[in-house]
């Protein structure tokens, strides 16, 4: 059974590899990780499209709950790939 994280310890940032349908568009997707509750930035870059797909890079900052923004981007109709990349700690280290 996996240990809980402390109560001090936070995601700080998170790179996630994701394929989501076209629609929404770039700017609006980016612009709804942006509203989450916690989340500082948002950086999306688009690496492939294909005719019904885009592939992404998205880096997001804040204080964040990795479920709850799995959740959306499910609820986008995106898929995480991955997790390319996590800071975690008491303290960002930016």
């Amino acid at each position: 059974m996996a240990e809980e994280a402390s109560e001090g310890s936070r995601i700080w940032r998170i790179v996630l590899d994701v394929l989501k349908p076209h629609d929404p568009s770039l700017p609006e997707f980016a612009e709804k990780l942006g509203a989450m509750e916690g989340v500082e930035g948002v950086d999306v870059a688009l690496l492939e499209i294909d005719k019904e797909t885009e592939t992404l890079k998205i880096t997001v900052d804040g204080e964040l709950d990795y479920s709850k923004i799995r959740s959306k981007i499910e609820e986008w109709g995106g898929v995480v790939h991955s997790v390319d990349e996590v800071v975690v700690g008491q303290k960002s280290i930016r």
